[in-house]
């Protein structure tokens, strides 16, 4: 009777270790694709085209800020800037709630997208800034301060 219980032991080991092994080998099996798959087809990385350069301003990317501490402030503004064709790729706070204007800040060297976005909103010329870096993704920035009544709403 021992040899047959030592036996049923072995065969459940053993399917236990054959079922390992080929659980293990179809992950390796599917970790190779994938690594050569990577190697054939490697991911796009989310630039600017250098070369087609008469697309880059047709489509302006904002953010919008609230930058004087009434709630939903950015919201709101990010739907009408959206309504306007804009596209509104990040929201959220600013870095003070004591902005008493609303500024427009050009983060490309393209003053123009800026211009375009203080014209929608209402912004006087004199508060556009040009403040650009390579670590930006964004087109203009938009941080909206407490004169936010007298902005345009439509």
């Amino acid at each position: 009777m021992t040899d047959t219980k030592s036996e049923k032991v072995s065969d459940t080991n053993e399917l236990f270790l054959n079922t390992a092994i080929g659980f293990l080998s179809v992950l390796l099996i599917l970790l190779l694709a994938a690594l050569f798959t990577r190697i054939v087809y490697p991911r796009i990385f989310n630039e600017r085209a250098e070369l087609k350069s008469e697309l880059i301003s047709e489509i302006i990317q904002i953010e919008v800020l609230n930058g004087c501490g009434v709630s939903g402030i950015a919201n709101a503004y990010t739907g009408l800037l959206r309504s306007n064709g804009f596209d509104v790729v990040e929201t959220g706070n600013f870095e003070s709630f004591d902005l008493q204007e609303t500024i427009i800040i050009s983060r490309s060297e393209v003053m123009d997208n800026a211009y375009r976005v203080a014209n929608a909103l209402g912004v006087s010329k004199q508060n556009v800034i040009m403040e650009s870096s390579a670590d930006f993704y964004l087109d203009v920035s938009v941080i909206i301060g407490h004169d936010f009544k007298k902005l345009n709403r439509d």
